[in-house]
């Protein structure tokens, strides 16, 4: 028979007792373990594989003490690397490390507020790995975004710029030679990008591309599907092509002006085939992916959350999905409790 979890309850303050009875090293556990999984299932992991019994109390405790001082490294950092500050290298030195940009948004529950969207960035490495494919019988070059790191905040676009703009400081975006912002349609997305990053080459996402496309389809023949996929499947070669003419022209004739202007809008971002030769990632995968990791933390079966809540477990979620939680760790828990 396996060893009862043996009881470890140093009561913080959420129990009424001294919050600093945890050392530091239990806390720092405490906050990452809670930061992968709800409070709840943090405890059992603590009680089964840790062998101590943590109240998921504690845990909600030390993730409020100390996600408190990560946030606020969180904000110095972002006024540290502020737009103005950053100094550009001379012409001729940027690295050569391709960097790869993607942003999104999804939605999270706030309590007295309703369903509000966190705006998430997505920043990494831009490499091609050789892959087989099983219709050539050769292997070719796969692109693949590394080493992500994520900025996610609950709030405007103005809100996540400078958050956005201190990941991409961090890695080493303005000094890149080559970088691209792949992303779907959305106008704060694109506005962002102009401010910036405005050398990078835009892209928008493939397969937000491909659902319009196939709306486009359903509205040229609504009453015919078997029409409406066939002409999908017959635009979307001329779509991956660039060749937008060949999609707007048929939808402005029919007076579908609401579905032409999206591809008249990013009929630039739209030169797919030019793209994957240049070896730029053209799906959002990474910043959807990262979405969906931090909507599994924060909007599971009846999770409602404070603001403040929230915006602490935004930072910590993120630091956890890009393994850099023990270096902000490091920083924040140095700092003394406000």
């Amino acid at each position: 028979m396996s060893p009862a979890p043996r009881a470890f309850f140093p009561l913080d303050r959420a129990w009424g007792l001294n919050e600093t009875a945890y050392s530091p090293e239990r806390a720092k556990q405490m906050v990452w373990l809670g930061g992968l999984l709800p409070f709840e299932q943090a405890a059992q992991v603590f009680a089964r594989i840790g062998r101590c019994l943590i109240p998921k109390a504690s845990i909600q405790r030390q993730i409020e003490l100390y996600g408190e001082r990560m946030k606020a490294q969180f904000e110095r950092r972002q006024q540290q690397v502020s737009v103005e500050r950053v100094v550009l290298p001379p012409a001729g030195q940027d690295h050569a490390q391709r960097k790869s940009i993607s942003m999104d948004g999804g939605m999270i529950h706030i309590r007295g507020e309703g369903w509000k969207e966190v705006k998430v960035g997505a920043i990494g490495d831009i490499q091609e790995v050789m892959e087989w494919d099983p219709l050539t019988q050769e292997r070719e070059p796969e692109v693949h975004v590394a080493d992500v790191g994520y900025a996610a905040v609950l709030g405007s676009p103005e809100a996540f710029a400078p958050a956005l703009w201190a990941l991409a400081v961090e890695k080493d975006v303005p000094r890149a030679a080559d970088s691209c912002v792949t992303a779907d349609g959305a106008d704060w997305i694109w506005n962002l990008t102009a401010d910036l990053f405005p050398d990078s080459e835009q892209i928008v996402d493939w397969y937000h591309a491909c659902q319009h496309l196939a709306a486009a389809g359903h509205a040229l023949h609504p009453q015919d599907s078997q029409k409406a996929d066939k002409w999908f499947k017959e635009r979307r070669k001329h779509l991956y092509l660039g060749e937008i003419h060949a999609i707007t022209d048929p939808l402005d004739r029919a007076a579908l002006s609401e579905h032409s202007h999206y591809f008249h809008t990013h009929q630039r971002r739209m030169r797919y085939q030019e793209f994957r030769e240049d070896g730029y990632p053209i799906g959002s995968g990474t910043v959807e992916s990262g979405i969906k990791q931090f909507k599994t933390r924060l909007s599971g079966a009846g999770m409602r959350w404070s603001r403040s809540g929230a915006e602490r477990m935004l930072i910590i979620r993120g630091a956890v999905l890009a393994n850099s939680f023990d270096a902000l760790w490091a920083t924040a828990s140095a700092v003394p409790p406000s």
